[in-house]
């Protein structure tokens, strides 16, 4: 799966989407924000029955942004993203400003997320195989999103600095994060899986790894070299559709996904649990350990404190911390 590979776009787009595209790409946008604001702009058109987005103004955008929050209940954040998505399109893109809008406001707040107990995490952990069980200690000991690591690159790993280099996170920021002492000798065992993996490719005419398009035009050697190959790269070749070029890309984060189910139901836990809590047990067990907030929020790469605060809500749940009368007993 290459679905985190940009796709290709003509040289002089001629398409509403692709001239979208080729506009967020010029201001170096994530393309993680790129496909979200896509899709809102495809949602916002598909709604209004496919009238052009000239044809449309202030009326029809509080109509959608209030549908949203009205007939499909979305959460805060949801109608937040759609209503950024389509004002970077009319004002950024269209240059047309576009002020005043007053839709029905959402008013589904997030969740408290949920979290593992140390003893839950290292129960699903210990119940996967290699390299799936490396992949979750990272989430878990890292705080990484499943797509931060799996396209984590070896060149990512700074042994010398404990740290580990996350590239384009979410909002397309890089940052540094924790390296786990306990987790060095698995990460230079599975580089050396990777050199050899990487060395059959080579020996069989392949071993090209896909890099970011800029990085590609001024360093198009460093495509075959070990520094550039993901670390946790797929058991098999495969030819990007855009491209048609045979490479070896990271493990699909579907194939992850299912592995952590399944190592739930083994471990008879119950919570509705994901790759992505292992990254909300991270953020808990710092804070419950004391960390500043702050230190917290930089290692999530979060660009809000607000966002971070969540986690100070679970630290006290169950009462808000208040010992059970039953319990004095």
């Amino acid at each position: 799966m290459v679905d985190d590979i940009p796709i290709p776009l003509p040289a002089e787009p001629v398409r509403l989407v692709d001239r979208f595209r080729f506009f967020m790409r010029s201001l170096n946008m994530s393309y993680r924000t790129e496909r979200a604001y896509v899709h809102w702009l495809l949602r916002f058109i598909r709604f209004h029955n496919l009238r052009h987005p000239d044809t449309m103004g202030e009326a029809e955008l509080e109509v959608f942004l209030s549908h949203l929050a009205v007939n499909l209940n979305s959460a805060i954040n949801t109608q937040r993203t759609a209503l950024n998505a389509l004002m970077f399109f009319y004002n950024k893109f269209c240059e047309r400003q576009i002020e005043g809008l007053s839709p029905v406001r959402a008013t589904k707040h997030r969740r408290i997320p949920v979290v593992f107990s140390h003893d839950e995490a290292l129960r699903v952990i210990n119940g996967l195989e290699q390299p799936y069980k490396l992949a979750a200690q990272l989430m878990y000991g890292a705080g990484l999103r499943v797509s931060e690591c799996l396209r984590l690159r070896v060149k990512d790993v700074d042994f010398s600095g404990n740290q580990l280099i996350v590239r384009a996170g979410k909002g397309g920021k890089d940052r540094r994060t924790i390296l786990p002492d306990s987790l060095v000798k698995d990460l230079r065992q599975q580089i050396v899986l990777v050199d050899k993996l990487h060395q059959l490719d080579l020996a069989e005419g392949f071993g090209e790894v896909y890099m970011p398009n800029r990085l590609a035009q001024k360093y198009p050697e460093q495509a075959r070299s070990l520094t550039w190959q993901f670390l946790f790269p797929s058991s098999f070749r495969a030819q990007d559709p855009r491209s048609g070029v045979t490479r070896r890309h990271h493990l699909y984060d579907g194939t992850l996904q299912r592995r952590i189910k399944d190592a739930l139901k083994a471990a008879k836990i119950f919570k509705q649990a994901s790759c992505h809590t292992f990254r909300h047990s991270f953020a808990t067990q710092l804070l419950s350990a004391g960390y500043d907030i702050r230190t917290v929020q930089e290692l999530l790469g979060h660009s809000d404190v607000k966002t971070t605060e969540i986690y100070t809500h679970v630290l006290n749940k169950g009462g808000l911390g208040v010992r059970s009368p039953l319990d004095l007993c």
